[in-house]
């Protein structure tokens, strides 16, 4: 492992608790204090739940979007000004932050961070590297946005992210197909782009191992498939539970989705109208899923978009046999194109039942799906990482070949 001089590094998106790519910042931000790092975890306004589990080594800075904040008084151009949010909001804050600290790096995620953190840099004057990571498709994401407000005003940002982006002085991709589709919407050189997955988190294998008090999960019940996700249309979970039905009509199993959202009382509904309410559970957020993983016959990701799940990571090292949407992107990527789980189309639920019911007959050997899963170790993507925030050399392309 090569040895970096101690630095002062510092990571910022909007938290919020239990989304993927907060608990992929968080793993982290420990990982490069583990090293030696001075490291400061960004976020808006008030701490989360999310971060209670951030150990001392890490300093949490909580920047305030006030009423200078919410004007943004000029900072930022016009269309980041169209519907300020609680990171455009805090804007002030950073800058104000930046020229306190004056970091070695910055590490920003997520788009509206990106944005806040590039422009924060200009507006303080310090000489702070910012490194800037998207780990959703932008293209979808954009899609979707469109199909939802058809109605109303909707303000592309690729005009803005084309005249931002390229400020980075590094920008990291989870997945090739995130990278090409930042590289198409936002006119980003491919070249410029590095890959890095997201990784299984150091502490899985023990969390794994705890006990599991949930009478489905006994060796003599049913079956369990299992989701993992927010409450929200980019999972679809309604494609699943249509699926669990057509499954249910095969052969006796049970359901649980672990996760929170706006969309429970449509989902608990739909359950109902489906007649399958007796083999579903939905006991919301659950702050270790990994014993559930360990314990599934099946994990069943029915999403229409993402980035690189990191669940499905997850599942692999649980050795949790999985059936995937093959949406952009990400999925076809962690799975090989199919070797270590079943794609399916966006949306199908024939498709997944029958995946469902395929992998349930015969699953692939759990010690394989393992080793698989050995593949997205910690020590590797945060090396990575770390050389990117110090401006040393990486592979522009580090996640795994299909």
């Amino acid at each position: 492992m090569p040895t970096f001089r101690p630095a002062h590094l510092a990571l910022f998106t909007d938290f919020s608790a239990g989304v993927g790519v907060e608990r992929v910042l968080l793993d982290l931000a420990k990982a490069l204090a583990e090293r030696g790092h001075r490291v400061d975890l960004i976020v808006c306004g008030e701490a989360d739940a999310a971060l209670n589990r951030v150990p001392p080594t890490i300093n949490v800075v909580a920047l305030s979007s006030g009423p200078a904040g919410r004007r943004l008084s000029g900072l930022v151009p016009r269309p980041l000004r169209h519907k300020p949010n609680k990171t455009t909001a805090s804007l002030p804050a950073l800058v104000h932050y930046l020229r306190r600290e004056q970091p070695t790096a910055l590490l920003s995620a997520k788009s509206s961070p990106n944005l806040t953190a590039l422009w924060a840099k200009r507006q303080s004057g310090v000489s702070t590297r910012v490194v800037i990571s998207e780990h959703s498709h932008l293209s979808a994401d954009l899609l979707s946005k469109r199909q939802r407000k058809r109605r109303s005003r909707v303000v592309s940002p690729s005009p803005l992210l084309r005249r931002v982006y390229p400020w980075a002085d590094a920008i990291v991709c989870v997945s090739h197909g995130v990278a090409e589709a930042l590289a198409e919407f936002a006119d980003v050189p491919r070249e410029r782009i590095t890959t890095i997955n997201p990784t299984v988190p150091p502490d899985l294998h023990a969390k794994k191992q705890a006990p599991l008090d949930h009478p489905w999960f006994r060796p003599d019940a049913p079956p369990v498939v299992l989701g993992i996700g927010r409450l929200v249309p980019q999972k679809d979970f309604p494609t699943l539970l249509n699926a669990f039905a057509r499954l249910r009509v095969q052969r006796p199993a049970r359901l649980v989705i672990l996760g929170e959202g706006k969309r429970r009382g449509e989902l608990e509904t739909l359950a109902a109208t489906l007649g399958i309410t007796a083999d579903v559970a939905m006991p919301g957020f659950v702050e270790n899923p990994y014993p559930y993983l360990a314990r599934a016959a099946v994990f069943a990701l029915s999403s229409v978009r993402e980035g690189l799940p990191a669940v499905l990571i997850e599942a692999l090292a649980c050795g949790c046999p999985m059936v995937s949407t093959d949406c952009p992107s990400g999925p076809a990527e962690v799975l090989a194109g199919g070797k270590y789980g079943r794609l399916v189309p966006v949306g199908d639920e024939a498709a997944l039942a029958r995946a469902i019911c395929a992998t349930l007959e015969k699953a692939p050997p759990r010690e394989r799906l393992i080793e698989r899963g050995r593949f997205f170790s910690g020590d590797r993507a945060v090396e990575q990482y770390e050389r990117l925030l110090l401006g040393t050399n990486v592979a522009p392309d580090s996640v795994v070949e299909p």
